[in-house]
């Protein structure tokens, strides 16, 4: 996963359910919003454009931080 840089909401304006909302972006690749979905018990993504995002809210998250389906997820979703 060459590349890949996770995002969290430095004001924690975007919460969801009380678990935080991460963004990832893969080299010059497009972002992705991350929330997860407590019926479905997994966690979802959605395109954002680049232009939406406040980037002086993101903050750059460690990988050993993120919940383990998160990083499940986003390994399938980031296939080499």
């Amino acid at each position: 996963m060459n590349g890949l840089r996770i995002y969290t909401n430095l004001l924690g304006s975007e919460v969801n359910c009380g678990d935080s909302i991460f963004f990832s972006r893969r080299a010059d690749g497009p972002f992705y919003r991350w929330s997860y979905e407590e019926k479905r018990g997994q966690w979802h993504y959605s395109r954002v454009q680049a232009l939406d995002l406040a980037f002086k809210e993101l903050g750059v998250a460690c990988w050993k931080g993120l919940p383990p389906a998160l990083q499940a997820s986003l390994k399938n979703h980031y296939l080499d």
